[in-house]
């Protein structure tokens, strides 16, 4: 148990908080502490002021219908985010909690406009899309031995499960959302000699202070278009890519 707790105070603390509230709630759910039907998001409950339906709706998952494709949702999230909260957002809390708030803002907007109670994969996928933009010439691997570079891992993910499964639109959902954040943020200012359309508030930068130091060499931010981008080197194994359903909402009915 003290190697468990060490382990987990090891992961960067918003990476944690999100990882640890995505097993909670969907523990409370599975097991009937809480009914899933108060997890998940509706448009008449929010109307009636159940607001933590906005926040719950990106961590509960229904594993009675899909538990491998949460332990892979799972696997996605501790990964992704927290290569990016130990690189390119080391030393810079704020930026990163600023990042998780936009993703899931655009994740409720869509979700809402779509329809869609449970909104764990585009979350997920949105965080996964901005490091393989800052991580575009790292190798990864799919299933089967496949080999490509992570600039297309989120577009294999989608292709997969559209063969596979007919879904795909949580996919490209989740594709939408971090690209939208990382044009905004990287791409537009900084490549394009846009001006920064995307800020991290100052409040939140006070609650958040920067720190100096940190770990780094899971990728860079790309630099203004006379410079080349310096992406984080090695290669970076991902074992438990597709093979999921990934990208199938559930609606649930109340009691």
């Amino acid at each position: 148990m003290s190697d468990l707790g060490e382990w987990f105070r090891s992961v960067p603390q918003f990476t944690r908080y999100w990882f640890a509230g995505s097993i909670i709630f969907t523990l409370l759910g599975r097991f009937g502490f809480i009914s899933p039907y108060n997890l998940i998001l509706l448009y008449e409950p929010l109307k009636r002021f159940q607001v933590w339906r906005l926040l719950t709706s990106v961590l509960y998952y229904p594993i009675q219908q899909a538990g491998f494709h949460y332990l892979i949702n799972l696997y996605f999230l501790y990964n992704y985010s927290r290569r990016l909260e130990e690189g390119v957002y080391a030393g810079k809390p704020a930026d990163y909690l600023f990042l998780l708030i936009f993703n899931w803002i655009c994740c409720i907007i869509l979700g809402l406009a779509a329809e869609l109670p449970i909104l764990m994969d585009p979350m997920i996928l949105s965080v996964l899309y901005v490091w393989c933009q800052l991580n575009k010439n790292t190798i990864v691997s799919f299933w089967f031995g496949t080999r490509f570079k992570a600039l297309y891992l989120p577009w294999v993910l989608l292709a997969f499960n559209l063969v596979l499964s007919g879904g795909g639109i949580m996919e490209l959902f989740g594709i939408l959302i971090g690209h939208l954040y990382f044009f905004l943020m990287f791409k537009y200012p900084q490549e394009l000699d846009g001006p920064a359309l995307l800020q991290t508030p100052s409040f939140l930068k006070a609650f958040f202070p920067d720190q100096i130091g940190g770990v780094h060499g899971f990728g860079t931010a790309p630099q203004r278009a006379a410079t080349a981008a310096a992406p984080g080197g090695g290669t970076q194994r991902g074992g438990f890519f597709g093979g999921h359903n990934w990208g199938r909402g559930y609606t649930l009915g109340g009691n």
